[in-house]
């Protein structure tokens, strides 16, 4: 794929450096939805986190198929820097020097939301090229972006569940609901 100097890159080199970037950016989520899972070990919330991270896992897998049946090569470079993106996310001001503050679960499960909407981004882009490329299945791109929506529900659930309890100013906001910890969906609206 060596093109000249100043020339334009072409679809299939743009193409590459999307789907790698997809693939730093899931490497590093998924590091971080394993780590929340062990932090909620024990708690009404672990078997929901277990299932968001096995579902991670196995979208992380997909979009390396994607990328072999396009012939696209996996870039290292790109996925150590979303490793090194994932173990920096740690070093944010919480309100705590050393330990997790209530503020940690708040922040974490609003970037997992929000690497999980860019998941489904990709699902979506993918499908429009789907049209033009046949190696792509349209159908199993389509199953992953609905996937890619229920764990963006699931995830602002747990989000709002965790600002109630870092947030109340009595410090006695509820548990997080059985709802939520089975990955439903408790709210309505958007």
């Amino acid at each position: 794929m060596a093109r000249r100097h100043g020339a334009p890159p072409d679809a299939g080199q743009l193409l590459a450096i999307y789907l790698n970037d997809h693939l730093a950016g899931s490497s590093g989520g998924l590091s971080l939805i394993r780590r929340i899972a062990r932090g909620h070990r024990d708690t009404p919330l672990e078997a929901s986190l277990t299932s968001l991270a096995r579902e991670i896992a196995e979208d992380r897998d997909s979009l390396r198929e994607i990328m072999r049946v396009l012939g696209i090569p996996r870039r290292r470079v790109r996925a150590v820097l979303g490793a090194l993106a994932e173990r920096a996310g740690r070093l944010k001001l919480n309100g705590r020097l050393v330990s997790r503050s209530p503020l940690s679960d708040v922040l974490e499960f609003e970037a997992m939301r929000l690497g999980v909407e860019a998941k489904g981004a990709l699902w979506s882009a993918l499908r429009s090229v789907a049209d033009a490329d046949p190696r792509l299945d349209r159908g199993a791109l389509e199953r992953l972006q609905d996937r890619a929506r229920h764990q963006a529900g699931v995830l602002e659930d747990l989000r709002l569940a965790a600002a109630a309890r870092a947030f109340e100013p009595s410090g006695t906001a509820p548990r997080p609901t059985a709802q939520a910890a089975a990955g439903g969906r408790g709210r309505t609206g958007p």
